[in-house]
């Protein structure tokens, strides 16, 4: 448990780690002077961006010896037939297999290439995390159109130490924009007022209750 706080806490970057810190002195007196999220924040153009740990379906049209499923490396690359070092993480699965069509074009005349994620981690820049009061405090994969909810069906829900209605998200999109949200509103009442749509990157911020 240590090891992987410790983990996520450096993936967050230093500057991260100062809005955070301050997020959390500033919930001991309440988030009365932040914006209440967004209802609706998520793009309607956007498209799902492979990350290290995804695992890929290369399929090259009548070549099955060159089709092949393969992991996305740390390093965010893959290898495969005929493609020794391919960096794929941050890109579309589209724009990965005009990739694999360009390096195999060499060997194979007009390739035509399919790559399908199988597995979703995405790049740690579009993760949702979940730091403080939450039962299983962690990172998700972004998911269009996931809410709040989601999220925090995800994690567990809160600790009985969690302050719900202090809660705020860290807005990364938006140059680190602050929201209040009112998670033991929306999970202890069930009030749907509360719930609210997530955006890449977002940072879900439970403080502990003082009472």
């Amino acid at each position: 448990m240590t090891s992987n706080r410790s983990t996520l806490i450096g993936r967050l970057g230093a500057g991260v780690l100062l809005v955070l810190a301050s997020l959390f002195a500033g919930c001991a007196v309440g988030t009365a002077g932040l914006p209440p999220a967004p209802a609706s924040a998520a793009s309607a153009d956007y498209s799902y961006v492979i990350g290290a740990g995804d695992n890929l379906n290369i399929t090259v049209w009548r070549n099955p010896d060159l089709s092949m499923a393969v992991p996305v490396r740390p390093d965010g690359k893959i290898s495969a037939p005929l493609v020794d070092e391919l960096v794929v993480q941050g890109k579309t699965s589209v724009e990965v297999a005009r990739d694999v069509e360009k390096k195999l074009a060499t060997y194979v005349r007009d390739p035509i290439v399919t790559v399908i994620v199988t597995s979703f981690v995405g790049p740690y820049s579009e993760q949702i995390r979940v730091v403080g009061e939450a039962a299983k405090p962690q990172f998700l994969p972004f998911k269009q159109k996931m809410t709040l909810l989601d999220v925090m069906i995800a994690v567990g829900g809160l600790t009985d130490f969690a302050n719900g209605n202090g809660a705020t998200i860290l807005r990364t999109s938006e140059g680190n924009k602050q929201y209040s949200v009112r998670l033991r509103d929306l999970l202890k009442r069930g009030d749907v007022s509360a719930n609210v749509e997530m955006r890449p990157g977002d940072i879900i911020v439970i403080p502990q209750s003082l009472f």
